[in-house]
């Protein structure tokens, strides 16, 4: 299973940008997905997450701003970035829960690379 994420660059504040993140593999279904980021020295943080239903959780520095959406069709998540902040700049990962059988139902948590945003003032 790998999780291919693009998107990232970098703009100027106000600007935006749009993130996604492709499931591949054998898998049985792909579960919550999410976007964490994480700045130097920092712990990685929860940015937004979707279950499979389509049910959201933002953090509360992004809502307004982003918005996270999924193609199920397609195991792929996105994460609008618009009104973009300074504070915005970090290496923002995505992540999913999957379910895959081999003669039994397993639940894995699967990362992406990072991929960097950076906000300009």
């Amino acid at each position: 299973v790998q999780l291919q994420a693009s998107g990232g660059g970098s703009v100027q504040a106000g600007g935006c940008l749009r993130l996604s993140c492709a499931v591949s593999g054998r898998v049985f279904s792909v579960n919550d997905m999410g976007w964490y980021r994480q700045t130097p020295g920092k712990q990685r943080e929860l940015v937004a997450i979707i279950t499979r239903s389509g049910n959201t959780n933002l953090d509360d520095s992004v809502k307004g701003r982003f918005t996270i959406t999924r193609d199920n069709t397609e195991s792929t998540v996105y994460l609008q970035m618009n009104s973009l902040k300074p504070e915005d700049t970090a290496v923002y990962y995505c992540n999913a829960e999957v379910s895959r059988f081999s003669g039994y139902f397993t639940r894995d948590t699967y990362w992406g690379h990072g991929t960097l945003v950076t906000v300009s003032s």
